[in-house]
């Protein structure tokens, strides 16, 4: 039996900017996308979610597809 498996597109998250002064849903945002300090870089996968909290915090972060 042959498993396939489906390749999800993922983002590469870097935060460049600091979160001091931001509000306090877009702290949380950060923390939910798994970025806790500065010039952290992290994968996630690409969905609705993830899509959704990124256009929150776009000018905080530097994104890649991958």
């Amino acid at each position: 039996m042959v498993r396939r498996t489906k390749i999800m597109a993922k983002y590469r998250i870097t935060q460049i900017i600091s979160k001091n002064g931001e509000t306090s849903r877009q702290k949380a945002n950060l923390r939910s996308l798994g970025i806790h300090r500065m010039h952290q870089t992290v994968e996630v996968e690409k969905n609705p979610v993830t899509t959704g909290m990124l256009e929150k915090v776009l000018h905080l972060v530097k994104v890649e597809e991958i």
